[in-house]
């Protein structure tokens, strides 16, 4: 079982620690930054499944070197067309369960935003301490930390836990709405999730992500000739208008929670009173509680329609849960910011509104810390950029992280 809340982990203070781990990380920056330029050379978006798989072959090539038992999972996508594999690495520690041993999920994902050719259009590139190109950061670069980090433990005997878990995905950056059901099933009972994405651009670590929920609002009406009885209908289109008012008004009333009306559809013709309209809506929250509450906010307020003859119901389209800031996750990132001490770094934790696969494992009741990859900025834009000199001691600080990590 996890350590409970509020308790650090038990740390393993051995004569084999950070400096030694620093060191090799250190020497493996020339191969890491040659290993990266491959990667980030494969156009891997998310509707890409050909793409995707090119980079999951790469990692199973990598992970199978370094010792690990792979697993391909195909998936996809909810209107079933075909998503990248999920790519599973495990590896057998030598501290059992039973010891102390502890099993450790490492998760990254292999899929960016970009197009096919975008590769080939902005190559991989240093320049002036910083490295380029389309996911060098999210999450080419922090997926490789990961990974690296794992080779340096089996390279230095540092395996004392019970299984180390590499999880690798292909959708997230489109919500895993393929591989979700993958992820959750393979981190259940896991003691710990360790993330990899990028750390934020002032070096922190994240330890709270919100949770989104998607609805869709439908209100229905009644149409009539809008010029001979606009008396007979019931307009939709308005019931809608002030609907969006109200529910745009519940902002501001919870901490951490924040809603937004992002589309809004009503009508076909000027001369017909509108019959049927409809709501996208957005609710982020950081607590799994603040999101019922305001779930339960909306559809209230969908109760409440003040246009005579009309009526909303509130369907829920999706929900993705928080990543809490809890007691574990804080005891997670105490042991974090000792061992980045001991590697000449001070980190702290950050609250991002960003969701990512650190959020599934959180929601499965798992003590997750995300952010472990290295410093890197500008996601999801051109600009993208991975700092070079941040890159060892993020994975030494990854693997120090493994090698202490002990169930209680």
């Amino acid at each position: 079982m996890s350590a409970p809340a509020g308790q650090a982990p038990t740390t393993d203070r051995s004569p084999v620690g950070a400096a030694v781990l620093l060191a090799a990380a250190e020497a493996a920056l020339p191969p890491y930054l040659a290993e990266l330029a491959e990667l980030v050379a494969l156009d891997s978006g998310s509707y890409s499944p050909e793409g995707v798989n090119r980079v999951a072959d790469w990692v199973e090539q990598r992970l199978d070197r370094i010792g690990f038992a792979t697993e391909r999972i195909p998936t996809r996508l909810p209107d079933g067309r075909p998503c990248g594999d999920v790519l599973v690495g495990r590896l057998a520690g030598t501290l059992p369960a039973a010891d102390g041993g502890a099993r450790i999920v490492l998760v990254g994902h292999m899929d960016t935003v970009f197009e096919d050719g975008t590769a080939a259009a902005r190559p991989f590139r240093t320049d002036g301490g910083l490295a380029h190109g389309p996911g060098v950061s999210d999450d080419k670069g922090g997926l490789l930390a990961g990974i690296t980090a794992a080779d340096l433990l089996v390279r230095h005997g540092r395996t004392a836990f019970a299984e180390l878990v590499v999880l690798a995905t292909p959708d997230e950056e489109i919500g895993s709405p393929a591989s979700r059901p993958i992820t959750e099933r393979v981190a259940t009972g896991a003691d710990y999730a360790l993330a990899l994405e990028c750390a934020r651009e002032n070096g922190d670590l994240v330890v709270e992500r919100k949770g989104v929920a998607d609805l869709l609002v439908t209100v229905t009406g009644r149409a009539a000739h809008a010029g001979i009885e606009p008396e007979r209908g019931a307009n939709a289109a308005l019931a809608a208008a002030h609907l969006v008012v109200d529910l745009q008004a519940l902002n501001g009333r919870r901490p951490g929670v924040t809603l937004n009306v992002g589309v809004v559809r009503a009508g076909t013709r000027t001369n017909i009173v509108c019959p049927e309209a409809e709501l996208q809506v957005e609710v982020r929250a950081t607590t799994t509680a603040g999101l019922h509450t305001a779930i339960a906010e909306i559809r209230e307020a969908a109760a409440r329609t003040v246009v005579d003859g009309t009526t909303a119901r509130v369907h829920q389209v999706d929900l993705c849960p928080p990543m809490e800031n809890t007691p574990a996750a804080q005891a997670v990132l105490a042991l974090a910011r000792e061992a980045a001490a001991e590697l000449g770094l001070d980190i702290d934790g950050a609250s991002t509104g960003g969701v990512g696969d650190a959020n599934l494992t959180s929601g499965l009741g798992i003590p997750t810390l995300d952010g472990l990859g290295p410093i890197g900025g500008a996601d999801h834009t051109p600009q993208e950029w991975l700092d070079v000199a941040s890159v060892p001691g993020r994975i030494a600080l990854l693997a120090v992280l493994v090698d202490r990590l002990r169930r209680t």
